[in-house]
């Protein structure tokens, strides 16, 4: 695979031949090597190639992306976890984001699964720098890491029993009524009566 030469903008890169073809050249090479791993692609509005897989293959898929001694995908950016609670049976997901220094190409791998069943293969044996990131997707999102050294919150206090960046939860106190929402593009205003004055 032919390394492109020069930084390239991020938002350039899904417009780009040499990445364009690169990103055939990825896909080829995962359905050569694994075949059926890859669900899904597109390619995102920032020019970056989407790969969706299934949580049992994602991390042979990684392991494959990082040994391959075309792609490269030597380096973890990071990785995060989302929450989309209409999506029945996939409420939870993760997003792992690569980088190939050697090729200077970003790839996206994601990932969704169940709620009641968070447990996704852990990426430390990959990559080291995962153990945080892993630790903070647990923490804010119960997302179990199988394998993972020292699962365990690493922002939040130990006890907190809820993991807060599911969208479980009210945004605000709707009994506040020194914050008048229709300022902030919401609704929530009907019904209320706010403080007019709040500096005597």
């Amino acid at each position: 695979m032919a390394s492109c030469p020069g930084l390239l903008n991020i938002f350039e890169q899904g417009t780009n031949p040499a990445i364009l073809n690169m990103y055939e050249q990825i896909l080829a090479s995962i359905e050569q090597q694994m075949p059926g791993t890859v669900l899904s692609s597109d390619t995102a509005l920032d020019g970056i190639l989407n790969l969706n897989t299934s949580r049992e293959k994602v991390h042979s898929l990684l392991q494959f992306l990082r040994d391959d001694a075309q792609l490269q995908f030597n380096f973890l950016t990071s990785l995060c976890g989302v929450h989309y609670p209409d999506r029945t049976g996939q409420e939870l997901g993760l997003v792992y984001h690569l980088h190939s220094w050697t090729n200077n190409t970003r790839l996206r791998i994601k990932i969704s699964f169940p709620s009641d069943e968070p447990n996704v293969p852990t990426a430390t044996n990959l990559w080291p720098t995962a153990n945080w990131m892993e630790r903070q997707e647990y923490d804010f999102f119960g997302i179990n890491f199988v394998g993972h050294p020292d699962l365990r919150r690493i922002l939040n206090v130990d006890d907190l029993g809820v993991f807060p960046m599911r969208k479980e939860y009210k945004l605000e106190d709707g009994t506040r009524t020194d914050k008048d929402d229709r300022f902030f593009g919401r609704d929530g205003h009907v019904g209320q009566t706010f403080e007019t004055n709040l500096i005597d």
